[in-house]
């Protein structure tokens, strides 16, 4: 193809004519999506959100559940009437008597549900297997979920009505009008209740789900009944004031939800995970108290109880401890024994052993309790508390300290170490001390907790209605705890 002279003058003209398409010159998008640009996608998906499931993994999972419920007997005592054990010559002992007691735990069906459109299956293909990720997504959430439901899971525990709170004010600290009327209402709050509740949308209290086949079901969100209101007036002649208020601790709840404002219209103004509250401005909840039901909603009977239930229920005897009210709003924080311990640790491990004579195997902590352990241990005056051994390889040296075990030293083998371990889902404010095996021969019991269930996890494909494939991950059990007694909990314990 030979070039003429009459082509060069036509490419020369193109090049002098600025609005010819031939003139433009091809540069770099500025936006990933438009343009003549490739986009450097990766796949498939990443998927980065945690799965720390520490109770559930550790528990055996025992398949062969039948009926509605697991049922159990346990000898508890022998000898109960302490008879003496001497024997006048010729005769026979005393006929000891033996204390026993029956057990049960319904079986609990869990599980989620999901789907994908046939169109984002469709967008998906050369990226990601989209009806693959739904249902790995929905095992993991169901993990997820059940590790929640062991932990804290409140089935039958019910609050009942929440004490009517204590309420005072000062002059000072706060922004608060002078000589007003205010009220103070307070809602007891589950674990449950405590993580689906803000300021900003509220506390749970019947919830009614809207199923994936239609249906519904209710159950309780984790908030007791409302309490009575408390009422103040503030003092003084500048708004400066601040509304104090405090509840009885009420066993087996982790938090509180607080109403505050013009009796009549109180608003959610403060969730604490301790009994007390201190107000130093007008609340910005959405909330009203008057919205609240007349009911309490503290259980919900579609879970089974968790640990923490367990050792609030009444006749499981662990050991159950709410730290002192103390100053409102502030609490009463764990309390340093100036010998590198903390007092209301050893006191519910002095009661394992005087009671039961068994060890905890793990404390479960949440991370403000895990620092304010380590700051109390590492702040002992005590001498030789604790030794250091430092390695600072050219000039290195790492900052930071952890306190990750406890010394036990009521055991038969001697002082025992039991590991400290933070738990993703337990409230600050809540301590769990957690026993893996009795040391007793010759119990029957292989394991102390574990899950006993009528059917493990289990995907179904629902026939498709719609332009949809849908799924559903399940299982059927419930948490069988033998010895209930083993567990420890320490709730109301304050910031600091």
């Amino acid at each position: 193809m030979s070039t003429t002279q009459a082509t060069l003058d036509l490419i020369k003209a193109s090049r002098q004519a600025p609005n010819n398409e031939l003139a433009k010159a091809w540069t770099q998008s500025n936006s990933a999506v438009s343009g003549i640009t490739a986009y450097d996608l990766e796949g498939p998906a990443k998927q980065l959100y945690p799965v720390i499931t520490p109770l559930r993994n550790k528990l055996p999972r025992v398949v062969g559940g039948v009926g509605i419920q697991a049922n159990w007997r346990a000898i508890t005592g022998v000898n109960v009437n302490g008879l003496s054990i001497g024997l006048g010559q010729g005769n026979r002992g005393g006929v000891q008597s033996a204390a026993t007691k029956d057990f049960f735990a319904a079986f609990k069906g869990l599980g989620l549900d999901d789907n994908v459109t046939f169109e984002a299956d469709m967008a998906a293909r050369g990226f990601d297997d989209m009806k693959a990720l739904a249902v790995e997504s929905l095992l993991r959430a169901t993990m997820i979920g059940e590790e929640f439901v062991i932990l804290g899971g409140n089935s039958s525990v019910s609050f009942g009505t929440t004490p009517t709170p204590s309420v005072s004010t000062a002059t000072t600290g706060g922004s608060l009008p002078a000589s007003t009327a205010y009220s103070l209402i307070a809602v007891a709050l589950s674990l449950e209740g405590v993580h689906n509740s803000s300021i900003a949308g509220g506390i749970p209290a019947l919830v009614i789900r809207n199923n994936a086949d239609g249906s519904t079901d209710s159950y309780g969100g984790g908030s007791a009944q409302k309490s009575a209101s408390g009422t103040v007036t503030t003092g003084g002649g500048t708004a400066t004031n601040t509304v104090s208020g405090t509840v009885a601790p009420v066993t087996g709840a982790v938090g509180y939800a607080w109403f505050f404002g013009p009796a009549g219209s109180e608003v959610l103004t403060a969730i604490t995970t301790i009994n007390s509250v201190l107000i130093t401005a007008a609340g910005t909840g959405t909330q009203t108290a008057a919205s609240l039901p007349a009911s309490d909603n503290s259980t919900n009977d579609l879970i089974f109880d968790g640990f923490l239930s367990l050792a609030a229920k009444s006749g499981s005897n662990a050991y159950h401890y709410s730290m002192p009210t103390g100053t409102p709003g502030a609490g009463t924080p764990l309390t340093a024994n100036g010998d590198g311990g903390i007092v209301e640790i050893d006191d519910a491990l002095k009661s394992l052993w005087d009671n039961y004579k068994l060890s905890p195997s793990k404390i479960y902590v949440s991370s403000q309790e895990q620092k304010n352990i380590t700051a109390k241990i590492l702040a002992s005056s005590a001498n030789g508390t604790q030794r250091f051994t430092i390695d600072a390889k050219q000039g290195a040296l790492a900052g930071g300290f952890v306190v990750r075990s406890y010394l036990n030293p009521y055991s038969m083998a001697g002082a025992v170490e039991i590991p400290i371990e933070i738990h993703p889902n337990l409230a600050p404010g809540t301590i769990l001390f957690f026993t893996e095996e009795l040391p007793y021969p010759l119990s029957n019991v292989a394991a102390i907790n574990q899950m006993k269930l009528r059917r493990d996890y289990y995907q179904i494909e629902w026939p498709m209605v719609s332009r949809k494939y849908q799924y559903g991950v399940y299982f059927d059990g419930v948490l069988q705890s033998y010895a209930p007694f083993s567990l420890g909990v320490i709730t109301n314990i304050a910031n600091g």
